[in-house]
């Protein structure tokens, strides 16, 4: 994604959760509520953020629109997840972020009956073994220091370990 839309993406997450971390009951009822309880600083942030938004391409600003009603119709338990994911994401350095994007790109192209396959058997392998998931992310940030002479040559490895 570029910035522009990652930006756009930030504005979306403001107006969907208001500026700071309350409650659900304790939030106001209106978007016009909410924009009233923000400081001056916020205000403008998210003016800024609404300029961006409007400069945007139809077809981004279409996009991006469509992802917010998809948002909103989220289970709350949903959304919670997706917002631990983006926690996480911010805590990647921009190489990794990078690195996951391309990932993501590759995941994509697959078969979806191949994708949702993988997608089913990696869920199961963590929930079987939660001590597993650290040591699969160190494995991961190692694989995305490889250069792809290296990976090619640890692909050969695995196949022929996995010939005996």
């Amino acid at each position: 994604m570029t910035g522009r839309t990652w930006m756009a993406l930030g504005l979306v997450a403001a107006l969907l959760t208001g500026t700071g971390a309350r409650a659900e009951t304790e939030r106001p009822a209106t978007a016009a509520e909410r924009f009233e309880k923000m400081t001056p600083e916020q205000k403008e942030a998210l003016r800024g953020k609404l300029r961006e938004f409007k400069s945007l391409p139809r077809d981004e600003q279409t996009r991006i629109r469509g992802n917010l009603e998809r948002w909103r119709k989220l289970p709350p338990e949903e959304r919670e997840r997706l917002r631990a994911n983006q926690r996480e994401l911010r805590k990647l350095n921009a190489a990794e972020r990078q690195a996951l994007r391309e990932q993501a790109r590759e995941l994509r192209k697959m078969d979806p009956e191949r994708r949702t396959q993988m997608r089913q058997r990696m869920k199961a392998y963590l929930k079987e073994n939660p001590e597993r998931r650290e040591q699969l992310m160190e494995n991961m940030r190692r694989w995305r220091q490889m250069t792809p002479e290296q990976r090619q040559e640890m692909r050969e490895r695995v196949r022929e370990r996995r010939r005996r």
